[in-house]
Parts: C-alpha cells; structure tokens; sequence
C-alpha cells in the first residue's frame, strides 16, 4: 500500500497517542482566554496562498495542538500518499485505478503516465475539442435543426456529472458569455424535466449527455425523455445529431443514442465523478464562462496543487484544515461540520462538498479491508449566508453539539447595492466571533438588568440567554469569486478530503455503498410494474410495493 495507514490501526501510532493525552489536557481550553493572552494569536494562526486568506486562530487549538497534528500526518505517511496520488499509483486499489483527476489541471510539457502511456497528450487534445466546440456555439457557427444558433444548454447527468458543473457556473455567472444560458436536469423525477422543459424551444437548445457507462439510469431515462420531447417538438431522427452530444466513455451506445462520435468526449476511468469538473464534464461551465475562464479554473486548481505539495504542513493549507478534521472528529466527538458560503453565487458549494466528502470518506474499513477503529467522514450541512442565520445558526450557538464550521466570504461584491456587501461581511465575521466569544452567565444578567427587568425576571431568562461559545469556525477570504481563485478553492477541499483518507486509512476513490441501491432499485422496479411477481427480501419493502400497485390499478 501506498502509505502507511492503510495497513494498520491508526490509533496504535505514537503521534495518536501523543494527541488523547494533549486532549485531555486541552479539556478546559478557552478560546476567549487564548486570543486576550496572545496578541498574535490571529498571526499564529493565519496563512494566504493561491488567492485565498485561511483564518484558522478560532479553534481549539494551541501551537502544539498543531504540531502533535502534523506529527501524526508525518507518522502515517502522508507525504508519501501525496507523491503516490500526483504520481498515478493504484489508490483506488478495490478498481485497481488511479486518482489522477489532478492531471487534468497540469499544464502542456508535463508528463503523467498511465500503464506506460503519457496522459497529459489526451487531456490536452480534449480541451481543444472542448475549445472547438465551444467557440462554435459561441460564434453561432452550431445551428439547430430550423437553422436557428444554440441559445440553451441542458447538462443531463447526476452526481460528479452535475453537482460540479453547477456550482461552477453558477459561482461563475458574473463570468457567463452573452447568447448561452445552461441549465441542469439530473433528478429522474418527471417534475424536474417538465419544469425545465417549459422554458425550452427544442430548435435551440442542445443536450450534453454526462455519463461514463451511457446507461446510469436516472440520465438514461432523462436522455430519452429528452429525445422525445425533442422529436415531438418537431425535430427529426436525422438531425439528431444537432441538438445531443454526450461525454462518455461507452461510445458504442452514445453513437446508438444518435451522437455523432466526432460530439463524443471521452471520460476517463482515472477521474472519479465526484472529482471530474476538470475534465469535458466541465463543458457546461465552458459554454457557460469561455473557454479561457475555464482555463483560469484549471490554472487555480494547478496553483493549489503545487501548493499541497510543497508547502511544510505547517504552512499548507488542505494539510492544517484535514487536520483539524481529524482533530474535531476523532478527539471532540463532533460528528458534522457546516460549510456557511456568505456569497450568493457559492450557495451550492456546500451540495458539492458533501458528495465530495461523504463519498469519499463515507468508509468503514481500511484499503486492507480491515474495519477502522475510529470515526472517518463527518455529516457536511449547511448553506448560504445570512439565511442560516435566522434558521440553523442557532444549533450551533446554543445546541449540544459542537459542530466546526468554515465560513467562505469575499471582500468584494460583482453587484454591490447600497451597503449591503458590507452587512454581509459584517454578519460573517459576527458569526464566527459569536460562535467563539458566546454569552457567559454574568454577561447575561447584566444585559437583561440593563433593559431595566426585575431581579426574578433576570435569574428566569438568563438561562436561556447564555451561550456556550467556544465553538471552533475557520474562515477563508478571497478578493472576489473569480475562476482561479474558484479553483484553488475546489482543489483545496478535494486535497483535504484525501489528507484525512491517508489519515484514516480508507480508499478515498471508490463508492460502493452507492452501488448496492441501484442494484436493489431495479429489483423493486421489477416487482412494482409486475414482470417479477416474486416477493421482495423483507416484508417492508413489500407492503410499500405493494401499497404502490394498489393506488395504480385503483
């Protein structure tokens, strides 16, 4: 194996050890305490790289707390996992695949070998295809079948094929291009496909079909149903070919579908779909930003990569946040951990994160097979500032349960109105202040006698006022959103999630949990529609179906 975790209990290390004693040491630790006897906590604590600024200092942690940290990542061999992963070493060792969705962001003239074939050739090939294609529909060069210009883009694909490509192009629409809006369809549910489809003119409006095998059933289903809205629009079987391309590696059915193979872009079974915007399932973002902010977007992404590699975990940011993942998760019990974008474009950061996190690190036992003795993947939850504010903050102000939270903010606006970027900066650092600072007993009173309330009524409210405080929160800061600064910031968090597999010891690259629903659905689906009369595994599942026939014939 490629690193030292992944065969052995990662709790018997001496550096594991090292931190359950600094713990309980730390058991009394205030936060309020740290930042009044260390004017250069903030310092200590803060580091900037590739376009973002990390404040780390409101932790639970002192500078050892960092440096027994950093130990135990030494001790399980991360700087060899992290050669192991640019390298292209078997990772994914349950699929006997590398994790090489790094590659796809390295620039011409470097060199990435894949069963003794340079890769850095095709990926390059395929971003001029991506470029033809895109300058194409840009130009107006790529007409419908009524000779009308492309002026809506539908990704259909699920998973890594959408949660990416849309937080891109949203978080990048202050980038989009002039005449191309793109939308998304991934849910099998027909509502999501009437919806979007109203808004639609069939003459206009070009597919990418996003899945590796061609046959992932919710954009299979998806894909024919747009196939024949398409058609029943007044689109014909010979002009097909117009309006779908697809992005695949199964270009026998895509070609079946009606694709023209020179519309065919190629997946790669060394990109996992969680980790694949980089790749031609990026198209979207493409057509939506350009083709050179899409390079801005791999430029940054690079920037962070050279980053996790060389800097001194001290000073490396997916390194330190991995880390205190690890720190929060396995030594404070906390069992989730909130991502809190105060920017309006980065709302749906948090719905990409937790694929990326969930299933990478959703993992019970070892790349040996072993189980893991310790907790792995926190729940990632959230969502955008200041709406949390007046719903889910107050979990974790006054709740029982200590959740780390990152709090994502840039200076500056795209559409500054009035003095409201102001209020939102204000209201997220306040957050994180109050989430750290909180509300002692004393302070409680002498605000409710302030307000002039009788003694009974001051010791009655009190209670209910106090708060906890000492609540860990990171906070990174960029100038803007902008597509480097986007990518570097993607990066850093698939970097983190991979520190901590190392860490753990787990396959951060495979997903079978996944697998095993879609294997039952089609099971149920059989028995639901009557073909398979025979009963299902549990007497549960059953009743529901056959709750479900009895509605239909009814």
């Amino acid at each position: 194996m490629p690193y030292l975790s992944s065969s052995m209990d990662v709790t018997q290390l001496p550096s594991w050890q090292a931190l359950v004693a600094h713990r309980e040491r730390l058991a009394g630790f205030s936060m309020r305490q740290a930042f009044a006897a260390d004017a250069q906590r903030f310092e200590t604590f803060s580091l900037s790289g590739c376009g973002l600024f990390l404040d780390y200092s409101k932790n639970l942690i002192n500078t050892e707390t960092r440096e027994l940290l950093v130990n135990l990542a030494r001790e399980v061999g991360l700087e060899r996992g992290i050669r192991a992963l640019f390298d292209g070493e078997l990772l994914n060792n349950t699929e006997q695949r590398p994790a090489l969705h790094t590659a796809l962001r390295r620039p011409l003239g470097d060199k990435v070998q894949v069963d003794g074939v340079d890769i850095i050739p095709e990926v390059q090939r395929v971003l001029q295809q991506m470029t033809e294609l895109v300058g194409r529909i840009h130009d107006g060069l790529w007409r419908g079948y009524t000779e009308k210009p492309i002026t809506d883009v539908v990704n259909i694909g699920i998973g890594g094929s959408f949660l990416g490509p849309q937080l891109v192009s949203e978080a990048l629409l202050p980038f989009a291009q002039r005449g191309v809006r793109c939308h998304y369809l991934a849910n099998i549910d027909g509502s999501e496909f009437h919806e979007l489809s109203a808004k639609l003119r069939a003459e206009t409006t070009l597919f990418i079909v996003s899945s590796k095998s061609f046959g992932t059933l919710e954009t299979l289903k998806n894909a024919q149903a747009a196939r024949g809205w398409y058609l029943a629009q007044g689109g014909s079987e010979a002009e097909l070919y117009r309006h779908f391309i697809a992005v695949s590696s199964n270009r026998e059915a895509a070609v079946g579908f009606g694709i023209r193979e020179e519309n065919i872009f190629p997946m790669w079974d060394w990109v996992g779909g969680r980790y694949s915007l980089w790749s031609a399932i990026g198209l979207p973002i493409a057509l939506s930003i350009g083709m050179s902010n899409f390079k801005e977007l791999l430029s940054g992404a690079y920037r962070m990569d050279e980053h996790f590699q060389t800097a001194p975990f001290e000073e490396n940011m997916p390194v330190l946040l991995a880390l205190l993942g690890v720190w929060y998760g396995n030594f404070w019990n906390a069992q989730s951990h909130a991502i809190l974008p105060y920017d309006h474009y980065l709302r749906n950061i948090t719905k990409h994160l937790q694929q990326l996190d969930m299933e990478s690190n959703g993992k019970s036992v070892r790349g040996d097979g072993q189980p893991i003795s310790t907790a792995t993947g926190p729940v990632i939850w959230g969502g955008v500032g200041c709406n949390g504010q007046h719903a889910y903050h107050q979990l974790l102000h006054q709740g029982t349960q200590l959740i780390p939270a990152d709090f994502i903010v840039p200076v500056s606006s795209y559409n500054p109105v009035a003095d409201h970027h102001q209020w939102l900066y204000a209201n997220c650092l306040s957050q994180s202040q109050a989430l750290m600072l909180g509300k002692s007993r004393k302070e409680a009173e002498d605000e409710l006698r302030a307000k002039g309330l009788s003694e009974e009524d001051v010791q009655r409210l009190a209670p209910h006022k106090v708060i906890p405080g000492n609540r860990p929160s990171n906070t990174l800061v960029m100038e803007r959103v902008s597509p480097r600064r986007l990518g570097a910031l993607i990066a850093m968090y698939e970097h983190k999630v991979f520190v901590q597999s190392v860490i753990w010891g787990n396959n951060a690259f495979d997903q079978w949990g996944v697998e095993l629903g879609k294997d039952l659905g089609k099971g149920v689906y059989s028995r639901m529609v009557g073909s398979d009369e025979a009963p299902a595994d549990d007497g549960s599942t059953q009743g529901l179906i056959n709750f479900f026939r009895g509605r239909h014939r009814g």
